[in-house]
């Protein structure tokens, strides 16, 4: 039996919805929350709108493309309202759904930071952050995905003095190499909620 989420409409307009849909068609307004560019356009209207919908059918997150996409949104508006653990907890939950997202291993290891500088981050959350960024890598090469582990090899291995291979200059030259575009950088610290330190301005 095919799972539905009933009653979906469009944050932006009103105008209802289908399951499968991935914008409005009446609008044009982004629907679920599926790229690194689409990730602050979810707002708090549209994580009220997922949760009336599952109240109305709580099988449409158990599974599938539909569940997956359901955590994936939740969890990037809750990411939006700075609520890192509950972000972190839908976006792991979007791994379970598929494995082969890179973006929910990506939100992930952001989520694990906290809205903090990585050098406050307990070791076993650092660890974590750059074992979800690996992942990420390893299903697509992307610039911004390298630029975090920069990132975090910066502030919290240089600043601590703790040696890791490769550094932090590594991942900043794979994030050149993978494309990283000013657009993503300045994108990664808007989400991170920190500054950019000075050696990785980009």
């Amino acid at each position: 039996m095919a799972v539905k989420v009933v009653d979906l409409r469009c944050s932006g307009c009103g105008g209802a919805l289908a399951p499968s849909e991935h914008f409005c068609k009446y609008c044009g307004n982004a629907v679920v929350v599926t790229s690194f560019n689409s990730i602050y356009a979810a707002t708090a209207q549209d994580a009220m709108r997922l949760s009336r919908a599952l109240d109305k059918d709580p099988a449409a997150a158990s599974g599938g493309e539909m569940g997956n996409l359901v955590n994936f949104t939740q969890a990037g508006c809750y990411l939006k309202l700075k609520l890192h653990d509950k972000a972190l907890e839908k976006f792991e939950a979007a791994i379970e759904a598929d494995f082969d997202n890179p973006e929910a291993y990506f939100y992930a290891a952001v989520c694990l930071l906290r809205g903090k500088k990585a050098f406050l981050a307990p070791l076993a959350d650092i660890k974590k952050a750059i074992e979800y960024a690996d992942a990420a890598l390893m299903l697509e090469n992307r610039g911004a995905f390298n630029y975090l582990k920069a990132y975090i090899k910066h502030d919290f291995h240089a600043r601590r003095c703790l040696r890791i291979s490769p550094d932090w200059r590594g991942e900043m030259s794979a994030a050149l190499s993978n494309n990283l575009s000013p657009a993503d950088a300045a994108a990664l610290f808007q989400i991170l909620g920190v500054e950019c330190p000075a050696p990785l301005a980009f």
